[in-house]
């Protein structure tokens, strides 16, 4: 793999425990040495508190009221901020380009910006050349309780939880996500046909939907799929984000795909999309998305969703002639509100830091993405 930096803050083995001169443990997802650090006074002790950590995923421990309760909102984190999905399909194939001809004014311009991202990330050849991906990396996660916003309440920010992760790709529907924080593990992925996500602690059925991207892609790691899905957005004005002066890109999600993407007690009301290109790079340093869904109540009522994440993207390195972001920052806003319901809200935050980046990975065919046996037998409900 292609080093972010001289020495990664990851660790990656295991050693064996029981017998001193045994091989040592590959570890599947990679952990921060911060996160290490925590587990005891010494290595040895803090080994031993790991395994048992990864041991301890059995129903009965599942069963106690306090560790459900933990796991639930580590599950919330990891879904909301660790491996949210975007609405919409990015186009098949390595073609970047779209003619000009017949396009408003808008959207004409939003082609030429994204032609110039396509340069500032490498360029056509560079980009097209990539067949797959593979990233790891570590992110820290905190979160405020859900408070009311009538009236002025202080909002309490939960300890951080500081976790890693290992990332897939052959194509943009083919790919698989492991994150690992604070012993909740969360896997999921694509095999072209659907996309899937599962929790290691969850007792409740696999979630299943439509194939789209993992949002992650779009902060910076995989360009030339950022390309394809604002090839079709509008340059509606200018704004200055970190000092820089940037060209916005809006796309709107179609009410088709909002309709399919919708299920039997919630609809998706809209879902916007915006892109921040420096007009001085050519890079993308914000990506955004918003959405609002309706959700019907046992008591027939409806309870409003709405949805804000706000993405920073900073460190662009050239790896292999492409240039990625490796570290950033993402903040979001969650807001519940309607008529029986009073109106809450609730703020997150997650940072990533991309340790490594490996491109064209050998071996990996569509049998790497397979997804997990009972998936057939469950609703779709992603």
């Amino acid at each position: 793999m292609k080093q972010a930096a001289a020495k990664s803050s990851l660790r990656r083995l295991c050693p064996n425990i029981d017998k001193e001169d045994g091989l040592e443990t590959v570890l599947e997802i990679p952990i921060p040495e911060e996160m290490f650090a925590t587990m005891g006074s010494n290595v040895t002790v803090r080994w031993q508190n790991m395994l048992t950590w990864m041991k301890a995923q059995t129903e009965d421990k599942l069963s106690s009221p306090a560790v459900s309760a933990r796991l639930n909102e580590l599950r919330f984190l990891l879904y909301l901020v660790g491996s949210p999905l975007i609405p919409l399909q990015v186009q098949l194939g390595h073609s970047i380009h779209r003619p000009v001809r017949d396009s408003s004014i808008e959207a004409s311009t939003a082609k030429y910006i994204v032609q110039q991202y396509i340069a500032a990330t490498g360029g056509p050849p560079a980009l097209n050349a990539v067949e797959s991906m593979c990233v790891t990396g570590q992110i820290k996660i905190s979160a405020s309780d859900f408070h009311q916003t009538e009236g002025v309440l202080e909002v309490k920010k939960t300890s951080e939880e500081i976790g890693g992760f290992v990332l897939w790709q052959k194509d943009p529907d083919l790919w698989c996500l492991e994150v690992v924080v604070a012993g909740c593990k969360v896997v999921c992925g694509s095999n072209g046909k659907l996309s899937w996500r599962h929790s290691s602690n969850q007792q409740t059925p696999i979630s299943k939907g439509a194939p789209r991207p993992l949002r992650r892609f779009l902060q910076g790691l995989d360009p030339r799929a950022t390309a394809n899905l604002f090839l079709n957005a509008a340059c509606i004005g200018e704004k200055i984000i970190n000092d820089e002066e940037c060209f916005i890109l809006k796309l709107e999600t179609s009410p088709a795909i909002r309709e399919a993407q919708g299920g039997p007690n919630f609809e998706i009301i809209h879902h916007t999309i915006w892109g921040y290109f420096s007009q001085r790079s050519g890079l993308m340093v914000q990506f955004e998305d918003s959405r609002l869904l309706t959700m019907r109540t046992k008591d027939d009522n409806d309870i409003f969703w709405e949805t804000s994440l706000e993405s920073v993207m900073e460190d662009y390195k050239y790896v292999d002639g492409i240039n990625v972001s490796h570290s950033g920052k993402t903040r979001v806003t969650v807001s519940r509100y309607g008529e029986q319901s009073s109106n809450h809200k609730r703020e997150l935050e997650e940072r990533w830091k991309i340790e490594e980046v490996d491109f064209n990975v050998r071996g990996l065919t569509a049998e790497s993405f397979m997804p997990p046996s009972g998936l057939g037998k469950t609703p779709n409900t992603l």
